[in-house]
Formats: C-alpha cells, structure tokens, sequence
C-alpha cells in the first residue's frame, strides 16, 4: 500500500491528520494538473479542493487496485472536464478574475519550476498535443505508473506507452528548435 493510500486509511479510520497529510502531499501538484486543462489558477484551486471534499464524501469508493494517487488523479481529471463542460455553455470573464488569475499563475509557476530551465521545459510543454503534455506531466513529473496514468487518462498500457514515446520526442524536437538541450529526455 503506497504513502497516500495508508494516510486515507488512517483518515477513514478516524485519525483527521491523515487527510491533512493527504492535501499536503498532493495539492500543489493536482493544482499545476488542474492548471493544464482549466488555465485559471483559482478555478483550479477550487477543483482541487473540491477533489479532496471528494474524499470526505465518496469514502469507501478507494479499491486498491490502482495507488491512491492515481486514483485522486482521476476523480481530479473528472471534476476539471465536468466544469469545462458547463464553463463552455457561457463564456463571459470579468477583467478583475484575468488579472488575478495572471499574479496567481505567476507565484504557481515559480514555486513549482524552480530554476530556468524547468520553466522553458513548461512553456515547451504547454505547447505540445493535450495528450503529450498530459502523459508527460502525470508519467515523468508526478512518477506516476503507466498503469496509473491509462486509468487517469482513460487508455490502455500500450497507448500510454506510445504516447509518453511520442510525447518524449516531440519535446525533444521542439527543445532542440528553440536552441536547448535537455538531458533527460
């Protein structure tokens, strides 16, 4: 049983710091997640936070047949595709929440990619297929199995697979037309 799955246990079991320990664990990163889809910082605070409301609510639903990280992953992934789909029936957004949303993405950025270039890695990323950007971000970002990242992006193994081989050259590629060199792809 993995970190995340033994806190949600001690959660469920009535101890609280074991939900405290899960948001620290994971919160900032389900945020950049988020982030990669909703492209508002504080909308996807508040997926994150309603993601982890989740655990609250939906307590015995975790099965061990996946880590809990994946599994919070995508009940995350769900509720951000769940408020695209209602965000794109009305389209309107006040000017304020643009230049709150800009400071916000700015702290996120630099408390998530510490040096440059992690952040031409990120702004590279953001360009790139939502699939390439997804299976990278979840596989070599959040270590997350290619097991764990089909059942979060609802593929099989072999297409999660070839997406990460795909996505890995593609980045690579486009690094490489813009004059960098990045070792670990």
């Amino acid at each position: 049983m993995d970190k995340g799955a033994l806190c949600y246990q001690r959660y469920l079991s009535g101890d609280n710091s074991g939900l405290d320990e899960l948001v620290e664990m994971y919160n900032n990163s389900l945020i950049f997640y988020i982030n990669g889809f909703a492209n508002n910082i504080a909308v996807s605070e508040d997926i994150a936070a309603d993601t982890f409301v989740e655990l609250i609510v939906r307590k015995n639903h975790f099965k061990n047949d996946y880590m809990f990280k994946t599994w919070l992953y995508k009940i995350a992934r769900n509720n951000v595709i769940d408020y695209l789909r209602k965000q794109s029936k009305r389209q309107s957004v006040p000017i304020e929440d643009l230049e709150n949303e800009l400071s916000d993405n700015e702290v996120l950025e630099r408390t998530i990619l510490k040096n440059e270039q992690n952040k031409q890695l990120h702004k590279t990323m953001k360009n790139m297929h939502d699939d390439y950007r997804d299976v990278l971000h979840l596989v070599c970002f959040e270590d997350m199995s290619y097991e764990g990242a089909s059942t979060v992006l609802g593929k099989n193994i072999k297409q999660i697979k070839n997406l990460v081989y795909r996505a890995k050259q593609a980045l690579k590629l486009e690094l490489e037309r813009e004059g960098f060199v990045y070792e670990d792809i």
